[in-house]
């Protein structure tokens, strides 16, 4: 074994290789910049460019790409709240806040460091492992992992500060819009109502963008101030204090890097659901998180950007030994695999070793090239966090459109942003937790397809198999022991420490509710009552395998809301807070300004709809001279058509402007 590594690293270190792998690098970084790409589209763009070179350098260009989207995305998730991947979603949660404080420096250092500790940890894992992992991916059947899916939404539902019923609602709320489209087991149209674009359910990226980016973009435009609330100088010291954070957290950092590459290294779970797991486990076993973390607390960034990077290593296990991706972007690689020649099978551990360590090595030299030139770089994109909302606001939107277009490539993914967007805001400004309902979302197909099967074969004896069994018994305890808590003598004692000691953190009081949100707040459970009468009702003429999942999810969410009137009669729901304090004019009016750049697009095509929008918002919003607005208008313009029409060849969404006129469309190149 040692031989081959030696080997392998002889291979790598050609210098062509080693050009490959840097270019493989760099553009994984791009890619994970820009929100709605991803790895996954990345390999599928670039996979092409690989046909002409030899099996090594091929696989080693691919697997650069893929090692490194996971370290750039943190860029965009920390300055904007924009997860530029969904494997950055959890560190939003605290990553945005540490902007806002000032502190996007030390974010950004801790992300790095502990991406490249947990890419590393992956790739020595995956060195190490692969003979002696075999037997347990093996053992595990879809009773463990629904168990597992289970046991990581329960974890993020646990995580919901004081709103544990609401964290169960909306945990519900994501398996069921989950449920939209065509049901595989049967062919059942579930509540597309005639929608042809609803047929295959709602596209990932528009609904995180929505929930979370949209929100704090509306935000920030409505307070008019730039996205630091501090005049807190950022740069090399604050990264370095991040990476003094990692080092202080090391610990922190090997759990949550064992974690992704475990977890990584099972077929089906994929970055939407590993740094969830990692962020709520740090969250439940870490002193003094449960008060902090969503509040800008770098041991949220650290456990969830540790985990993001590990899984890659672990993912590769499956796919080299067995031929069994270990996610999305794994096929895509797996596709490599096969169209170079090399099978992967045993025979990767035996005969083709080389092969298999050059691919460790790669994993290892990209993230380590991808963190230094993500070290480089931090600087210059923690002083966005000064700029202004009137210029930031209207470019981040202009991108988030895009990324939010590349969804389904259909322009109902701009409504689902919109539509999603609004019920993102409402659910930040009355307390809902969010995070249950993204990663609810996520696990939905994969937990209906894990129920149908365990079902089938096990009947409910499923959950007497131990590993199910004892996850189950760890669940109910993450559930019903906060309930309990409630009842103790001091719990309105530690509610009220803990409301002293948040002020004191954060440097001012928590906004109580107004009597307006406190009839919102009521509305907003009223409609959750009867959205799940109406789901049991409507879903009691299907078929079993259709009916299964929307059904007991709707007990499920009725039961939360009868638990939450009975908490709130006896006294045991602390007062409603709001975690946005901007004045509802102001909010409706950058929510117009939204809603009028996708009309536009409809109207006159998605770039020249884009440039006017953030002209007319930059003068009239921004207060920008017309002159300064053009001049910063036109290199963005011309870097998104470079970019996205010239490099990925992104299909535009056709516009009335070019039904009617032809031609132009066609002089255009079809971008109207």
């Amino acid at each position: 074994m040692i031989e081959a590594a030696f080997e392998a690293l002889q291979i790598i270190s050609d210098p062509g290789r080693l050009m490959f792998v840097a270019l493989g690098t760099v553009l994984g970084l791009m890619i994970g910049v820009i929100p709605g790409i991803g790895g996954l589209v990345g390999l599928a763009l670039l996979l092409p460019f690989t046909f002409a070179l030899d099996p090594y350098t091929a696989l080693a260009f691919l697997v650069g790409v893929q090692s490194v989207t996971t370290t750039s995305d943190t860029i965009p998730a920390v300055m904007f709240g924009v997860p530029g991947t969904t494997g950055s979603a959890a560190t939003v949660l605290d990553g945005y806040p540490m902007a806002k404080k000032g502190q996007a420096g030390r974010a950004y250092g801790a992300a790095f460091t502990a991406s490249v500790c947990g890419g590393l940890f992956g790739a020595v894992v995956l060195a190490l492992s692969i003979p002696v992992i075999r037997p347990f991916i093996m053992a595990i059947g879809t009773p463990e992992l629904l168990a597992i899916c289970l046991l990581g939404l329960t974890l993020v539902v646990s995580l919901s500060h004081n709103a544990l019923f609401k964290g169960l609602v909306a945990a519900s709320l994501g398996l069921l819009l989950a449920t939209i489209g065509d049901e595989p087991q049967t062919g059942e149209m579930r509540w597309t109502y005639d929608i042809f674009y609803l047929w295959d359910g709602l596209s990932l990226v528009p609904v995180a963008l929505g929930l979370f980016a949209v929100p704090e973009m509306i935000d920030l435009g409505a307070s008019k101030r730039s996205i630091s609330r501090t005049s807190e100088k950022t740069g090399a010291f604050g990264q370095l204090q991040g990476m003094r954070d990692v080092a202080k957290n090391w610990w922190l950092v090997l759990r949550c890097s064992s974690i992704g590459t475990l977890l990584g290294a099972i077929p089906g779970l994929g970055a939407n659901v590993i740094d969830w797991i990692s962020y709520g486990y740090a969250a439940r076993a870490l002193p003094g998180a449960k008060e902090t973390f969503g509040k800008g607390d770098v041991r949220g960034v650290i456990a969830s950007e540790s985990a993001n990077n590990a899984k890659e290593g672990g993912a590769l296990v499956p796919t080299l030994a067995f031929g069994v991706p270990g996610s999305a972007s794994m096929a895509i690689l797996l596709g490599a695999f096969l169209i170079h020649g090399i099978a992967p099978g045993p025979k990767m551990l035996d005969e083709q070793l080389d092969v298999t360590f050059t691919l460790i090595w790669t994993v290892a030299i990209a993230n380590i090239l991808g963190a230094g030139l993500c070290f480089a770089l931090a600087g210059h994109f923690a002083k966005i966090a000064t700029v202004r909302a009137g210029l930031l606001v209207p470019l981040v939107f202009g991108i988030m459109i895009i990324g939010a277009y590349q969804g389904a490539k259909d322009y109902g993914d701009l409504i689902v942003l919109i539509t999603f967007g609004i019920l993102g805001w409402v659910m930040k400004r009355l307390s809902w937790p969010r995070p249950p309902l993204i990663l609810a979302f996520v696990l939905g197909g994969l937990m209906e397809s894990y129920l149908f099967i365990s079902q089938l074969r096990y009947g409910f004896e499923w959950m007497m198999k131990p590993l199910p069994m004892v996850i189950l018994a760890i669940i109910i305890f993450l559930l019903v022991r906060p309930l309990l808590i409630r009842f103790l003598p001091n719990w309105k004692k530690q509610q009220t420490t803990a409301k002293v000691a948040s002020k004191s953190r954060e440097g001012a009081s928590v906004p109580h509710a107004t009597g307006g949100e406190m009839v919102a707040d009521m509305v907003m459970w009223a409609g959750v009552i009867g959205l799940m009468v109406y789901v049991y009702v409507a879903s009691s003429s299907w078929q079993a395998p259709a009916r299964m999942l929307p059904q007991a999810v709707a007990i499920g969410g009725l039961i939360a809301a009868a638990g939450f009137m009975v908490f709130r009669y006896l006294g045991k729901i602390p007062p409603l807070v709001t975690e946005s304090s901007e004045p509802v004019r102001a909010i409706f009016r950058q929510v117009s300004w939204l809603i009028a750049l996708v009309v536009a697009v409809k109207l006159i095509g998605m770039l020249p709809a884009i440039g006017l929008f953030v002209f007319l918002y930059m003068v009239l919003e921004g207060k920008t001279k017309p002159l300064t607005s053009i001049l910063i208008l036109l290199p963005f313009l011309g870097g998104i058509w470079f970019l996205f029409h010239e490099l990925l060849h992104v299909p535009w969404p056709q516009s009335l402007l070019g039904d009617v006129f032809g031609p132009l469309r066609k002089l255009s190149g079809s971008l109207i």
